[in-house]
């Protein structure tokens, strides 16, 4: 995968963890409250029991940053303490919560130990809860119920659950990585058939030119005027080779519009993609030609630097609009190819437009209406 398709993954996961810190955070800094009003009866006790909170916050925090490596051990470590101190000196059933939501966060940071480390958390909280049978305050069954089989049988789901939760983020990292993979594909598809078009305009020409000089290197001694006139047309079929090259160069090259609006969907669909195709109205042909070349260029920017899943295409009788959700940035980015094309539109009495808006991306080609009209009958629409 490509620097921008990691990136592009990566924004997606960092978009996903920073929706999970502002709607799990609140509660679980509520828990943290809650569970230290709850079992603390003095002042002093406030003062073991709040690290443990602080030390599980904090660590959920980093989790949904991706940041958690470095806060894992001082985190483990203070969340550790607390337990024992509140199972054994302030009798807090609760204290080990900050342990319980720290052990299981820092799972990930030991992929390949991951198991043994879980076993390990599950003991620590079962062993520590039993050592309060050492404190002759509480009868055996009560104590072995808030001390070590509620707070063990938490400390299981919490942690099933926070596996689970990283399995989904990694299945969402691999779909990322599956669409990233299909939207270069679609990118190659496109460069290759550029390279196609090339061949087409220039592998002729070159096969010609070469029977053409080889023709008047022969009539040179014997038919000086048949070998001046090989040449001309030589000279001429070069000349208009390099005029055409450099239309296809500049996205210039007479195009077909209905071609054109097939192959968008195409690539789109091999990115994943759901396309929207209407048309309301048909164009002519030189219009066609200028707004496929909108179309080729705005598909080749979704695709290559958008984050979209659905894209619109709506082909009017004074244009064509391209909408996508894909928008990445609050800022506009800058679209070299898409200026290029607005300065011609303009000269044909147009205008290019390119926003964003609601969240969505909207390029649209707007052109004068043909002197015959240049509507024709609906064509239907296809929802893909």
């Amino acid at each position: 995968m490509t620097g921008g398709s990691r990136r592009f993954t990566e924004s997606t996961q960092g978009r996903l963890r920073r929706l999970n810190l502002v709607t799990s955070l609140p509660p679980v800094v509520f828990a943290a409250v809650a569970l230290v009003y709850l079992d603390a009866r003095v002042w002093w006790h406030v003062v073991v029991l709040v690290p443990g909170a602080v030390a599980a916050v904090v660590a959920f925090e980093r989790w949904t940053a991706n940041d958690l490596a470095r806060f894992a051990l001082p985190c483990v470590v203070v969340a550790a303490a607390v337990w024992p101190l509140g199972a054994l000196v302030t009798g807090s059933p609760n204290a080990y919560w900050g342990i319980c939501a720290v052990g299981s966060l820092v799972l990930r940071e030991v992929p390949r130990w991951w198991r043994q480390a879980a076993a390990g958390l599950f003991a620590y909280v079962a062993l520590v809860g039993a050592a309060r049978l050492l404190v002759p305050h509480d009868g055996v069954r009560q104590t072995l119920v808030n001390y070590v089989l509620i707070p063990t049988l938490l400390t299981v789901l919490v942690t099933v659950a926070t596996v689970l939760g990283e399995r989904f983020f990694d299945l969402i990292r691999e779909l990322e990585q599956t669409r990233e993979s299909e939207a270069e594909l679609a990118v190659v598809r496109e460069r290759v058939r550029f390279a196609s078009d090339l061949h087409d305009i220039q592998g002729h020409t070159l096969h010609v030119v070469k029977l053409k000089i080889a023709l008047a290197r022969k009539l040179l001694d014997s038919d000086t005027a048949r070998a001046d006139k090989e040449l001309r047309e030589t000279y001429a079929l070069v000349s208009g080779t390099i005029a055409e090259t450099k239309e296809l160069a500049h996205a210039q090259r007479r195009l077909n519009l209905t071609a054109e609006i097939e192959n968008a969907k195409n690539l789109f669909e091999a990115a994943g993609i759901r396309v929207r195709v209407s048309r309301e109205a048909e164009v002519d042909a030189r219009a066609g030609e200028l707004l496929g070349q909108v179309l080729r260029e705005t598909t080749t920017n979704i695709l290559r630097h958008a984050q979209a899943t659905q894209v619109r295409i709506t082909l009017g009788e004074s244009g064509i609009t391209i909408v996508n959700d894909g928008v990445t940035t609050a800022v506009l980015p800058e679209l070299r190819g898409l200026a290029a094309l607005r300065q011609r539109v303009a000269d044909d009495g147009g205008e290019l437009t390119v926003e964003q808006r609601d969240g969505r991306f909207w390029t649209a080609a707007v052109l004068p209406p043909s002197r015959d009209g240049g509507v024709g009958s609906t064509s239907g629409e296809g929802v893909r």
